[in-house]
C-alpha cells in the first residue's frame, strides 16, 4: 500500500512541475514566516506586527531596508533579513531542487554579505526532495534510509553490527529518558531512569515505521550486504536520477583493490578526507579506517553521461563517522562532485 509520510516536512504544501521537480508556492513560503523564530512576539513593535501581517498575506512582498528598520529590534531584522534572503532564492530558482543546487554552486556570503543559510533550512529542503523521491514507495526501509540524507546520526557499533540511530533522539532519551521535561528533571535529579531502546528495522518488524515516521525513534543496521545498506544505496540512485537525470547504480564493496581508481567522493567530511588520504597512498592509521561505515562502487549506466576521458571506470564513495560516532551525510556531494560528461 502506497503511504503517506514525513507530513511535517512541508512537501504537501509543494507542487510538481512536468519535469517532477517541486515548484515554490505561496504556502511553502508562508511556512517560515509562521516559524516561531519569526513571529512576533509580546514585545514586537506594531512596524513587526504590520510586516509579519502582511507577508503571512503575501509571502512574496517585497521589504525594504527601511521597513525592517522600523522594527528596531536588532535580533528580529536579522532573523528577518536571513528569512527574506532565502525566500528571494526560493523565488528566484523557481523550485526546491534549483535552490538547493544554487546553494552549493553560488554559496551564500561569498563576498558579497549575504546572509547566512540556517543548517536547518538545507535539511528542510533536502527533506521535501527526498519525500519527493520516495512518493509512492511501499518499502519502509528506504524511507528510514532517506533520513540519513537530512538528520544526523548516532552510529554504535557492536559485535560486529553497525546501527545507525538519529543523534538528537538519542541525546534527547540520554537527557530525560524520553519523558521530555518531566524526564529532565528527574535526571538533574540524578535519579535512575527507566531504560529505554530504540527498535531496530528490519524486515519482519519494518512496517511500524509508518507510525513512528515523524517521531524519529527506529535505528537502521548498516551492516554490509544488508537491507539497510541496500536501501540507502537506492535512496542515493534516486536522489541522482531527480536531480541529474542521469542512471547510476551502487553497491557496497569491502575493499578498493582498483589499480586504475581514477575518482572518488566522500558521502560526508570524514569520508571526503580518508579517500583523498588513501588516494595519495597516505597511511591512514588503524583508528581512522575503523571510523569507516561503508565503501561504494558506483557506476554510470549509461557511459555517455561520464567524462569521456574517464567513462567506463566506477566512482568510489566512502561513509565515514566522525571522533564523536556522528555520522552527517552531505547529500549535496553527490551532485556537485560526480564526473559528469559536459551538457549543451
Amino acid at each position: 500500500m502506497i503511504q503517506d509520510f514525513w507530513r511535517d516536512s512541508g512537501y504537501h504544501l509543494l507542487e510538481p512541475n512536468d519535469s517532477g521537480h517541486l515548484q515554490v508556492t505561496d504556502d511553502f513560503l508562508r511556512a517560515y514566516f509562521n516559524r516561531p523564530e519569526v513571529r512576533p512576539v509580546e514585545e514586537s513593535n506594531e512596524a513587526e506586527r504590520h510586516l509579519h501581517g502582511r507577508l503571512l498575506a503575501n509571502p512574496r512582498e517585497a521589504v525594504s531596508a527601511d521597513r525592517l528598520a522600523a522594527i528596531e529590534d536588532s535580533d528580529a531584522i536579522e532573523t528577518y533579513r536571513i528569512v527574506l534572503a532565502f525566500r528571494d532564492r526560493l523565488i528566484a530558482a523557481g523550485t526546491v531542487e534549483a535552490a538547493y543546487l544554487e546553494l552549493f554552486r553560488d554559496p551564500p556570503n561569498r563576498g558579497r554579505g549575504d546572509p547566512p543559510v540556517p543548517p536547518l533550512f538545507y535539511d528542510q529542503l533536502v527533506q521535501v526532495v527526498v519525500r519527493r523521491v520516495l512518493e509512492g514507495t511501499d518499502y519502509p526501509l528506504r524511507a528510514r534510509a532517506g533520513e540519513l540524507l537530512f538528520r544526523e546520526q548516532k552510529v554504535t557499533i557492536n559485535e560486529g553490527h553497525v546501527m545507525a540511530a538519529d543523534a538528537e533522539t538519542v541525546e534527547m532519551y540520554a537527557s530525560t529518558g524520553g519523558f521530555g521535561s518531566l524526564g529532565k528533571l528527574v535526571a538533574e535529579a540524578q535519579t535512575p531512569l527507566r531504560t529505554i531502546e530504540l527498535e531496530v528495522l528490519g524486515e519482519d518488524n519494518a512496517e511500524l515505521y509508518w507510525t513512528r515516521d515523524t517521531r524519529f525513534d527506529t535505528v537502521l543496521n548498516l551492516n554490509f550486504a544488508g537491507d539497510g545498506l541496500d536501501a540507502l544505496c537506492r535512496v542515493l540512485e534516486a536522489w541522482v536520477r531527480h536531480f541529474l537525470a542521469v542512471e547510476v547504480s551502487l553497491q557496497p564493496v569491502q575493499e578498493i583493490s582498483d589499480e586504475r581508481w581514477v575518482w572518488h567522493i566522500g558521502l560526508d567530511t570524514e569520508g571526503t578526507h580518508l579517500l583523498n588520504d588513501l588516494y595519495d597512498g597516505k597511511d591512514v592509521g588503524e583508528v581512522r579506517l575503523a571510523r569507516l561505515l561503508s565503501l561504494f562502487r558506483l557506476e554510470f549506466r549509461d557511459q555517455g553521461d561520464m567524462r569521456p576521458d574517464i567513462a567506463g571506470r566506477p566512482v568510489y564513495l566512502a561513509l565515514s563517522m566522525d571522533e564523536s560516532s556522528n555520522l552527517k551525510l552531505k547529500p549535496q556531494n553527490l551532485l556537485v562532485n560526480l564526473p559528469l560528461a559536459p551538457r549543451s
